[in-house]
């Protein structure tokens, strides 16, 4: 492989540039930034903001949408929950702008914002990447959070623990006066969502797990950019992520092997695996391996018999995304028919947790929509080992 083709890698202050063959998961600062040239470059950012706002394109997204007018900017979330008929209207104001005449489904929030709430895991690697750590003030279970920068902040007591997702503490929310509380939905039910609209705080609907390409769920860093006026600090970031995932991709293209794949596991009576049209199996392909289900339209989830996808997939080469199994021991002591496919019997069994945090959370949860360019190294270095000689895994690991 070149030694031109290279990952990120951020120091405090500037972007450094490693060769990939030297990335290793031991060095977690690779997963923090891309982005600052200079403290004093940043500043000069923030006030070319204030003064010529970014117009902020938008390649591979496609649940949302930005129009800018001045220095004013409206935002569309296109496809907020599944099965959407209509969207969401944003409109960002500066806080030296006048607020313009607008109709009763605008919601209005000034910018830029200091104190954010979350409510996913996923919008953790936005704030870090953007260099906005420091503004989460809150989010449901905090053990959830992998992120170790947020987890210094959350043991020194800067971010309050709101309770469980569904059931948060509004009144404890409401205490904290964040500026903006950025959340996601199954329904058209917001819930207590709407409870806390009703109390004065904007409320945001993040819509990157509906996205089909893996690069459209990393440029919602685009969409958490524009609540803090980091639009160049975003594109940056995502160009470098857009880069290496087109890379790997270039690389797989150059063979013509393609090792077949299975996923999923049994939950009660149904196995669970990717559809072929999920975003899982957008990077299977792209990773260079033939999913066994890949010709399925749905890009949900498929819920198959044990019977119909032993039939298929009993002679696969690869078995990857096993759920929380740790070993073959406790897949098969889960299941005793597991035993019967290739890949259990040839040891090529993996799961995406090989990393959690501090309190136990996935890092592939919370990390892999906005790194889906790792992701791929993982998937490509399984499949296609010769390509990537010296990749050690980052999420992914063999089970024994």
């Amino acid at each position: 492989m070149n030694d031109s083709f290279k990952s990120p890698q951020r120091h405090k202050g500037a972007i450094q540039i490693i060769p990939l063959r030297a990335f290793s998961p031991l060095r977690y600062s690779i997963l923090l930034a891309l982005v600052w040239a200079s403290i004093n470059s940043c500043q000069s950012k923030k006030e070319s903001h204030e003064s010529n706002p970014v117009s902020t394109e938008l390649k591979y997204a496609e649940g949302f949408s930005i129009r800018n007018e001045g220095k004013l900017t409206y935002v569309t979330i296109t496809n907020p929950y599944p099965g959407a008929t209509e969207g969401y209207r944003y409109l960002l104001v500066p806080e030296s702008e006048q607020i313009p005449s607008l109709d009763n489904k605008t919601e209005v929030i000034r910018t830029p914002i200091k104190k954010i709430v979350c409510t996913s895991t996923t919008h953790i690697p936005l704030l870090d990447y953007l260099n906005e750590t420091d503004a989460l003030i809150g989010f449901p279970t905090t053990d959830y959070i992998s992120s170790e920068p947020m987890r210094k902040r959350i043991d020194a007591g800067l971010i309050t623990d709101l309770g469980i997702d569904k059931g948060m503490n509004i009144e404890l929310l409401y205490s904290l006066s964040p500026q903006l509380v950025m959340s996601y939905t199954m329904t058209s039910d917001l819930g207590q969502l709407k409870k806390i609209k009703e109390l004065g705080v904007p409320v945001v609907i993040n819509a990157e797990f509906l996205e089909k390409h893996p690069l459209g769920r990393a440029e919602w860093i685009k969409f958490m950019a524009l609540f803090f006026n980091k639009e160049k600090e975003a594109d940056s970031v995502f160009n470098e992520i857009e880069k290496e995932y087109l890379a790997v991709q270039q690389l797989v293209a150059e063979t013509s092997e393609r090792p077949t794949v299975m996923s999923g596991i049994v939950y009660g009576d149904a196995w669970f695996m990717p559809a072929g049209k999920n975003y899982a199996a957008h990077l299977l392909k792209d990773a260079g391996t033939h999913y066994l289900w890949n010709d399925t339209e749905s890009n949900v989830f498929l819920e198959l018999s044990f019977e119909s996808v032993f039939e298929k997939a009993k002679d696969a080469d690869l078995w990857i995304g096993v759920g929380s199994f740790h070993s073959l021991k406790e897949i098969q002591a889960a299941e005793s028919r597991y035993t019967l496919f290739k890949p259990f019997r040839e040891k090529q069994v993996y799961t995406y947790n090989a990393r959690t945090g501090a309190k136990g959370g996935s890092e592939f949860l919370e990390l892999g929509y906005l790194r889906p360019d790792i992701i791929l190294k993982d998937l490509v270095s399984i499949a296609h080992p010769e390509l990537l000689p010296n990749y050690e895994l980052f999420f992914h690991k063999k089970l024994d």
